[in-house]
Parts: structure tokens; sequence; C-alpha cells
């Protein structure tokens, strides 16, 4: 159990399936404190979208996700009014349409909004949608309130939300946009912290294994000539898959055995086997 709370201020220290540097904890802490969205970059596969589960699992907090995809405009995070129904319970004649609410759908910005208690609010992947989202949101955000044109309902959030966004710097977000959060890039794990890491995942893993694993692992990662580094979340699939296959470490040193769990690039493929790496496959 963490200690979730000092002077007052919930605090953030990690969770039993998620390991936070300090430099993360004291970010984390910050943003609560403040009241500012999170914004956090990093390597796929670093944890971005799994600190907000650790956020919400750490403070005891509600986790509302809202999963951006190309087409999603901010609107939909905030309700959706659902014409098609009303127009077809118009041609039935069997329902009074003349209460437009009941069509409305809060989305997951509207739902943190409405939550008498403060939940933690994942934005995740925010740069897959169009340049004028994150523009979009910026009063929502600031005012932590919103209207519902058709009703002119106003939704105000009742205590306002931890708000946690993803990106993978895939666009330029706009400096509007980015004056409002707070940033953290989170760094790609060193050794003594991933296994710590490993052992949070894997909590009876041999010595043996681990380091062999590990070795070679980071030894793939400081190929330059790799499109697509394997990330933390690989590296841990990797071992499941070892570990199941029951192969010994002579096996994980000679050679990269089930290389597919860690490459997943043709042109990486052929790079690692024209240049020796997986001579022995």
């Amino acid at each position: 159990m963490y200690d979730t709370k000092k002077n007052g201020f919930n605090v953030f220290t990690g969770s039993d399936d998620y390991i936070a540097s300090p430099e993360l904890q004291n970010i984390v802490n910050v943003t609560i404190t403040l009241g500012k969205p999170l914004l956090i970059r990093g390597e796929p596969g670093t944890g971005k979208t799994k600190l907000a589960h650790s956020i919400s699992k750490s403070l005891g907090k509600r986790l509302i996700s809202w999963n951006i995809k190309s087409t999603t405009k901010a609107k939909d995070g905030c309700y959706i009014y659902d014409t098609v129904q009303r127009l077809n319970d118009s041609r039935f004649g069997d329902k009074d349409i003349s209460d437009i609410k009941q069509y409305i759908q809060l989305g997951p910005l509207g739902e943190a909004f409405a939550e008498s208690e403060n939940v933690v609010l994942l934005i995740d992947e925010i740069d897959k949608a169009d340049l004028e989202f994150p523009n979009d949101l910026l009063n929502e955000l600031d005012e932590m309130q919103f209207t519902i044109p058709e009703t002119k309902e106003i939704i105000k959030a009742k205590s306002r939300p931890i708000v946690v966004i993803t990106s993978n710097a895939e666009k330029e977000l706009p400096d509007a946009f980015l004056r409002r959060c707070i940033f953290f890039y989170i760094e790609f794990p060193e050794e003594k912290m991933m296994a710590d890491i490993v052992r949070v995942h894997f909590p009876g893993l041999e010595d043996s294994i681990l380091k062999a694993c590990m070795k070679k692992f980071y030894q793939l990662r400081e190929v330059r000539a790799l499109r697509k580094k394997p990330s933390t979340s690989e590296l841990l699939d990797w071992i499941g898959v070892v570990l199941k296959s029951g192969i010994d470490v002579d096996a994980v040193e000679k050679k990269y055995p089930f290389i597919g769990v860690l490459v997943k690039k043709e042109q990486d493929y052929a790079y690692l086997k024209g240049s020796g790496y997986l001579r022995d496959e």
C-alpha cells in the first residue's frame, strides 16, 4: 500500500505493477498540485499509457480513457448528439423527441467533469488527431467546462480531473497548447531500472536468465541501423516466451530465439541476418 497523502495532497509514488523514476513521480505530483494537464512523450513501449493506469491505481481514482484516432474531434470528448436515433424516433412516432437531452451522451471529457470526485483522464496519443484538435481543447481544459448548444446546458467540472496526455511525437503540437501543459519525456530505462521493471512482471525470474536476456536485448538496441528498436514491452514479451518455451540460458546467449518477438520490421530482420547477428537462427 502506498502513502497517497502528504500535507493534504495526493502523492504518487508508483504502483505495484509500475516503477516510476523519482523524476517522474515528482512531475506527476506537481501536475496534481497545480491542476494542469501532464503531457508525456517517450519511445513507444516506455509506459506512457500505463502511467495513467498506475496513477489511477496508486491514488484509488477512477480511470477514464479517451483513445484518439485520426478522425477524432474535440467535441467527441465533450458529448455526442445522436441525431440519427432522434430522426428514427421521429419517423416511427413512438417516442417524444422534444426532449433533446435524451439523445445527448457525454464523452470521456464530459464524464470526467460530471464525476463528483476527481478522476484520472487519459487522452491517449493526441498527435493522431488533426492539427486543430489540441487547440480545440484549450478552453475546455483551461476553464474545466463546456456548453452543449443543443440543450444550452453547461457541463462544469465538479472536481478537477488529473489529466494525462500521451504523444508519440508524430506531429508538432501547437505552442498555445504546450504552454498550458506540464511536460515530461520518459527516457528509455537504463539496465538497473529495466531489471527492476522485469522483476515486477516476473518476480521469480532466475538471475542467469534475466542477465542473458538483458544483455542480448541491449546489444540489439545498440544496432544503429535498426528502424525500430525493441521496446520495454517487447522485452517483457520476449522473456515471457523464453520462460514458457523452457529453453536454457545457453540458447539465449548463443542466439536470439524467437527473434520475431523483438524485431517487427522485415528490413531490420534482413539487416540483422545479413550482418551476422542471427547467424545461428
